[in-house]
């Protein structure tokens, strides 16, 4: 079985796209959109930076859903088809595009506002995240669970957790971290404290907007950040989409879900390699195919012929 997996925040990079946009004409319609309905130089932020502009959440993003959108439209016209998607935050809104639930404009005003909204909660709660690896999510946890402030972000692997909060108490978590046995921690270039309790602005703002959206029926199962578990009921997805912004992103648990239900082969389908390298960490023993799917190359490598 072959599963699609789409990146969120920290993987986005100063060009990327630009090929795309240079040799496909889906790729230049997509971002000529992007621009037209966001009423952002998202082409110019993604080709060009800064890199000060394109670590903002309103442009991160989009940048990274439509970078995701243009490849997975490009596989499928090639004939590659995943059984099951999945996306890391934001990238399950491109996992939900991939499945048919709803349409790339309509994926893309969702993203659009979902951005804005959480820039706000940026603005007027600063905070920042952090990954710590070494520890397991239930030491991070016992760990942190005394300051105020911080709280378990992503479960990306069996050793790496995302902690996101206040920037004070996030740093005060790193040392605490260390000196209970972390390898490491690292701060993220990420704009906010995301699925955190400052995103509840954010949270409550979202779920009055996807109750609008339609969501049609699923043409494969999408697993959900917030409960690992395969869903393709519309009113289902709608609700854990709306919890997502500020519940921890189950990742490690979606992996082993994957692998469960008979998943061979991981398409990492946008920018980066992060969901890659989270993979390799989750799959000790088991054996896979881990297929990076970002510029030109890689699709004309993959298809075998050159996607026009």
């Amino acid at each position: 079985m072959k599963s699609f997996l789409f990146p969120g925040q920290a993987s986005q990079y100063i060009g990327m796209g630009s090929d795309l946009y240079n040799e496909f004409l889906i790729a230049k319609e997509y971002f000529d959109k992007a621009d037209d309905i966001l009423q952002l130089d998202l082409k110019n932020a993604c080709f060009n930076g800064p890199d000060e502009k394109l670590v903002r959440t309103e442009y991160t993003q989009p940048a990274i859903y439509v970078h995701s959108v243009i490849i997975d439209a490009l596989l499928k016209k090639a004939g590659i088809r995943p059984d099951i998607t999945a996306g890391h935050s934001l990238g399950e809104y491109s996992a939900l595009v991939s499945a048919g639930v709803f349409s790339f404009e309509e994926g893309l005003k969702a993203v659009g506002l979902r951005s804005r909204l959480m820039q706000k909660c940026c603005d007027d709660n600063p905070g920042t995240m952090a990954a710590v690896v070494g520890l397991s999510l239930e030491q991070v946890t016992d760990v942190i669970k005394d300051i105020n402030g911080v709280v378990p972000a992503n479960f990306n692997s069996p050793t790496q957790v995302a902690i996101s909060g206040i920037k004070e108490a996030v740093e005060t978590a790193c040392d605490k971290l260390k000196e209970a046995g972390a390898k490491k921690t690292i701060m993220l270039a990420v704009g906010g404290a995301y699925h955190s309790p400052l995103m509840q602005y954010a949270k409550d703002e979202m779920t009055d907007f996807i109750e609008t959206l339609k969501f049609n029926k699923f043409d494969f199962p999408v697993i959900a950040n917030v409960s690992a578990q395969p869903v393709d009921d519309p009113a289902k997805m709608k609700q854990l989409l709306c919890e997502q912004i500020t519940s921890p992103v189950l990742w490690f648990p979606t992996i082993e879900k994957m692998y469960n239900v008979g998943v061979g082969e991981f398409y990492e389908i946008g920018p980066g390699k992060v969901l890659l390298g989270l993979l390799k960490r989750s799959s000790k023993g088991k054996q896979y195919t881990g297929i990076s799917v970002d510029r030109v190359e890689h699709l004309n490598k993959i298809t075998g012929v050159e996607v026009e």
